[in-house]
């Protein structure tokens, strides 16, 4: 190949690792806080459950059943 066509795929291929590098850090960033939401968001329905809808010796995933 010429120079110029060597040059050219360095730099695609410098344009592909940076992309992959972003969308990467970008996706993990998402994942993170929608896994630290959801676990927060788990943490206080299991709470008012325990404390507003369960009964006496029933857990709160049993409490969860009997509702649905």
């Amino acid at each position: 190949m010429s120079k110029i066509a060597d040059a050219n795929e360095k730099i695609a291929n410098g344009a592909v690792k940076g992309y992959k590098a972003v969308e990467n850090a970008v996706v993990g960033g998402y994942k993170a806080v929608e896994g630290a939401f959801v676990g927060s968001y788990r943490k206080i329905e299991d709470g008012f459950v325990d404390k507003f809808l369960a009964g006496e010796s029933e857990t709160a995933e049993e409490a969860k059943a009997r509702i649905k």
